[in-house]
């Protein structure tokens, strides 16, 4: 959260257009504005238009101090209230800021030996808080402590704990990872999206609706980078339910989710990029002009449509 995504951090790239031409962009430029951002084409372009074969990246200090805390809510909506708490307190020192749900936690603690329950009572909803600097005695630990304390007060934490280590902090972590492995064992089914941050806990509270409404103990488990808006909305089986029968289900529960991405400006694919699986899924999400300009742009540089064939768009 706090560097920003691909895009941001990229400054230039090499790539391999698909006449076998190379295009030297690796311009290590904060500013260049003399005509259009030729490298963000290729960024996220899933190879469709080039191969990138070099870039020129941001760099930043290395950190020297890293305070990591897990925190107990009780509702969806507090998460976003101490994340507006959490920047306001920390400015750019807030690295981190992972949702985490009890359903998830009950998960990974049932499939992933070593997964720790880090608090002595249960909850509904859990963050997991980074702040970190580039300096040393940088105070960070204090303000984290301080934060925690005004947003017990305020009501919007029940509990808490801050890591002593960084062998702790390692088992906080180990618990968001744990979530994503923890699905293999049982039926998923999968969404990445983005919505406006200050959208995140109506998507989560609209979207745990209606799948549950339309199909009774499917199991929501929205979890990932509510800073950024990204939520993984993930939806587990029923316990008694059919595997098989179950994922055969899978664009009934996409339609339903994007449908809220769709009322709330959001994207249905919000890092894990196109690809064939969401390549048709885009169409009805996306202006008929985006796409348009999308295959113009892909036939202008690859009119022979020999770079990653099939994938993001359709010729």
């Amino acid at each position: 959260m706090r560097y920003g995504n691909t895009r941001e951090l990229t400054l230039g790239v090499e790539v391999v257009l698909p006449d076998g031409r190379v295009w030297d962009g690796l311009r290590g430029l904060r500013k260049d504005n003399t005509g259009y951002d030729l490298k963000q084409l290729f960024i996220g372009g899933e190879g469709t238009l080039g191969v990138i074969t070099a870039a020129t990246v941001k760099l930043f200090p290395k950190l020297r101090e890293i305070e990591t805390a897990f925190v107990a809510l009780g509702r969806i909506e507090d998460a976003m209230g101490l994340f507006a708490h959490a920047r306001a307190a920390s400015a750019d020192q807030l690295t981190a800021f992972e949702l985490i749900p009890r359903a998830g936690l009950d998960l990974a603690q049932a499939h992933i030996p070593g997964t720790i329950d880090p608090l002595a009572r249960r909850h509904p909803w859990y963050v997991l808080l980074e702040m970190s600097s580039s300096q040393s005695d940088s105070g960070i630990r204090g303000l984290l402590e301080r934060l925690l304390e005004t947003a017990l007060a305020d009501g919007l934490v029940a509990d808490g704990a801050i890591a002593e280590s960084g062998a702790q902090a390692k088992e906080l972590w180990r618990i968001r990872e744990a979530i994503v492995e923890a699905q293999l064992y049982a039926g998923s089914i999968k969404h990445d999206v983005a919505v406006p941050v200050s959208h995140v806990a109506e998507f989560v509270t609209r979207a745990s609706a209606a799948v549950c409404g339309r199909l009774p103990g499917i199991r929501p488990i929205a979890f990932g980078h509510v800073g950024d808006g990204n939520i993984h909305f993930n939806l587990t089986q029923p316990e008694d339910m059919d595997k098989a029968a179950y994922l055969a289900r899978w664009q009934e529960f996409n339609d339903l989710v994007h449908g809220v991405v769709r009322d709330l400006h959001g994207s249905i694919s919000a890092e894990h990029g196109v690809g064939i699986m969401k390549r048709d899924e885009i169409t009805h999400y996306k202006p008929a002009i985006e796409i348009e300009l999308m295959r113009r742009v892909k036939h202008a540089l690859d009119p022979q449509g020999i770079m990653n064939p099939g994938k993001l768009v359709r010729a």
